[in-house]
């Protein structure tokens, strides 16, 4: 029997993992510059940001793109 690998980036990272990782590698401000959405700019924490993306679904996607070419870039 053969495990089949999957080819998606974010097969099985949670978004707290990106959040929490992009805040480690960027920081607020600087997440905040790059990804213009007020739970990253407006009194940001991680709560408050996974509570915006979980019902956010552009917002989420855009979250979820940076963390793809963060990613990608350190490798």
């Amino acid at each position: 029997m053969t495990k089949s690998l999957s080819n998606d980036p974010l097969h099985g990272v949670t978004l707290e993992q990106i959040v929490r990782a992009l805040h480690a590698h960027y920081g607020w401000e600087k997440l905040s510059d790059k990804i213009r959405i007020n739970c990253f700019f407006e009194n940001p924490s991680v709560n408050s940001s996974l509570k915006f993306l979980r019902k956010t679904p552009w917002a989420r996607t855009k979250v979820e793109e940076e963390y793809v070419r963060m990613m990608q870039d350190a490798q």
